[in-house]
């Protein structure tokens, strides 16, 4: 899996490695027991701090998207929490899409196509557009 990061985007480089990651579990780039590079070959490789690769492995070892092995280090888990939890941050994130789109004048029924069609591109491994 490729993973992109850009200085440019306003957006904290440990969220945008999180999600790059999470497009890449979605997508079925990265597997389940698959590991992932070390925190410091991956800082390296990417050319940024070893405590942003850190907090964004620690992030996603909270969820249950990675888990840490003694051996293979951060290894994709993909076993989420769910529940309450994922529901609640689930219902935060896409009620500022809503909000934003009703600022925007958006119709109800474009926004819900515009998120189904969000799911389908994620999930065959395109997330930007």
């Amino acid at each position: 899996m490729i993973i992109k990061i850009d200085s440019r985007d306003e957006t904290p480089l440990y969220e945008q490695l999180c999600r790059q990651i999470l497009f890449g579990i979605a997508a079925g780039g990265l597997r389940p027991g698959e590991a992932l590079p070390s925190a410091r070959r991956l800082a390296a490789d990417l050319g940024v701090n070893f405590h942003t690769v850190h907090k964004a492995y620690a992030l996603l070892t909270e969820d249950g998207y990675l888990a840490t092995d003694r051996r293979k280090g951060a290894v994709v888990s993909w076993q989420p929490k769910g529940g309450d939890a994922f529901l609640q941050e689930l219902d935060r994130l896409l009620s500022i899409g809503a909000a934003k789109a009703i600022c925007n004048r958006m119709e109800e029924g474009a926004f819900i196509e515009r998120c189904a069609e969000c799911y389908r591109r994620v999930k065959g491994g395109r997330p930007h557009e």
